[in-house]
């Protein structure tokens, strides 16, 4: 028997959203349970008043702007690994991890100083002092958790392009209730321990990434299917080679990560300047962005997998079939998603609130109204990273930081600036902003993975080694 094309064309698309689904399932659970910590941190900070939620928000802010480059560089493990995984070539699987593990230790050692001044970086910024102090506590404890952050990205990066991206769900299963215990105990200072608020928040997150990067280390190193790769193997030896290549795709990520999150940090700095309450209810409203942010990431990093497996063994259908069902994927999640925020939005402010909710009534009112207006943010957002995930499974990452340029820094912000500004709309004109430039680049970069994949423009990173 024969199967018609239009048969064929479905049984693929059957098959390849099976296999998208595996993939994307658990990072994206994973990418849940990293926020789940996030959020957590945040609702136990919340119980200290707005100011400590206000100064969690700058902390957060200075962290990720710096946090975000080394992840940019790290990122790129993902299609390095995928590729040689698609060309069967496991040596430049394991060499793919081996550079990024080296690469994030190297990148850690500068990114740490910028936390460390944070306080300092935040009064020339123009935010209040006493917040900005209380921030700097905060940093003090999160500065030391850089490196084993990375490491535990490079490992993920490496298991997900192995198609066995599980262990990173269960790691991340455990550390979650530890981190808010351990959070708990010490802000308040519960079992005997020192009562140390904002910097035992930071502090305890670090133990819990230690501890993380630990995990992941063993089931790479001893589990199967990982420990077939030996990825210690000559750990020791930099491959300076490889090193370049991670850096030609990694670097261009960074800088587009920097520019997305520093969108994000010039707009955390916009509400500072409007007031605490602003500063407050847009911390809560983008808490929930990054809840929603993390599936369709998730589905992103599936999608630069699949799309490597597809360019290492030179199956161009493959590619497009790739982008295709993940964005679809992303689509119909962050639609859903969109709409239970929009019905749910006044309990999900008082959620972050807590006990104080009765005297945050206008924060509270404020966070429902922004969640309101980022309705046509969130679908955006989900779209862009889904086919930035693609594009990264091509090892085309230049073209997207320029359109990140574009769409953030000369259509975004000034959006956000001027309605935020020169009208009255204040909060609400910088979240309008906010998603004026991220639709833009979301349509950027879709038809940027029509054109490439259409005119088959597959630049394939693996060697032969």
């Amino acid at each position: 028997m024969f199967s018609s094309p239009a048969a064929a064309a479905t049984s693929g698309l059957a098959v390849e959203l099976t296999e998208t689904l595996k993939l994307a399932v658990p990072i994206a659970l994973t990418q849940l349970g990293q926020i789940a910590m996030m959020t957590t941190d945040l609702a136990l900070i919340g119980r200290l008043g707005d100011e400590a939620v206000a100064a969690a928000a700058l902390a957060h802010t200075v962290f990720f702007v710096s946090f975000t480059f080394g992840m940019g560089l790290v990122s790129a493990v993902a299609p390095l690994a995928a590729q040689a995984f698609g060309a069967r070539n496991p040596r430049l699987v394991r060499r793919a991890l081996r550079v990024g593990l080296w690469a994030a230790l190297l990148i850690s050692l500068p990114i740490m100083l910028f936390p460390l001044y944070g306080e300092q970086i935040l009064l020339m910024l123009g935010q209040a002092p006493a917040t900005a102090h209380l921030a700097q506590r905060y940093l003090f404890g999160l500065a030391w958790g850089v490196a084993p952050s990375l490491w535990f990205l490079a490992i993920r990066g490496f298991m997900g392009a192995v198609n066995r991206p599980e262990p990173g769900l269960w790691i991340t299963l455990v550390a979650i209730p530890a981190n808010a215990v351990l959070v708990y105990l010490l802000i308040h200072g519960a079992l005997g321990l020192p009562r140390l608020e904002l910097f035992g928040a930071g502090l305890a997150t670090t133990m819990i990434d230690f501890g993380m990067f630990l995990a992941a280390l063993w089931f790479a190193y001893r589990r199967r299917p990982f420990r077939k790769f030996h990825v210690l193997g000559r750990i020791w030896r930099i491959d300076w080679m490889l090193m370049r290549q991670l850096i030609v795709i990694g670097a261009p990520i960074s800088v587009s990560f920097l520019l997305e999150y520093g969108l994000f940090a010039a707009a955390a700095i916009l509400m500072g300047l409007i007031g605490t309450t602003a500063l407050a209810a847009h911390q809560i409203a983008l808490q929930v962005t990054a809840i929603l942010f993390m599936v369709p990431f998730g589905i992103g990093m599936a999608a630069t997998v699949r799309v490597g497996h597809a360019v290492g063994r030179s199956d161009v259908a493959a590619v497009k079939r790739a982008g295709f069902v993940a964005t679809l994927l992303g689509i119909a999640f962050v639609s859903t998603m969109t709409l239970a925020v929009i019905l749910a939005r006044f309990a999900i402010a008082r959620f972050f609130f807590g006990e104080a909710a009765e005297s945050a009534g206008v924060a509270i009112e404020l966070t429902a109204t922004l969640l309101t207006v980022g309705a046509t943010f969130f679908v955006a957002d989900g779209i862009q990273t889904v086919a930035a995930g693609a594009l990264r499974g091509m090892n085309d990452t230049r073209v997207p930081l320029l359109f990140a340029a574009i769409s953030y820094w000369l259509i975004g912000f000034p959006t956000a600036y001027g309605l935020a500004f020169r009208t009255e709309l204040g909060a609400v004109g910088v979240w309008i902003g906010l998603s004026c430039g991220t639709a833009v680049y979301a349509v950027l970069l879709v038809l940027r993975f029509r054109l490439l994949a259409s005119s088959l423009e597959i630049a394939p990173i693996v060697r032969a080694s």
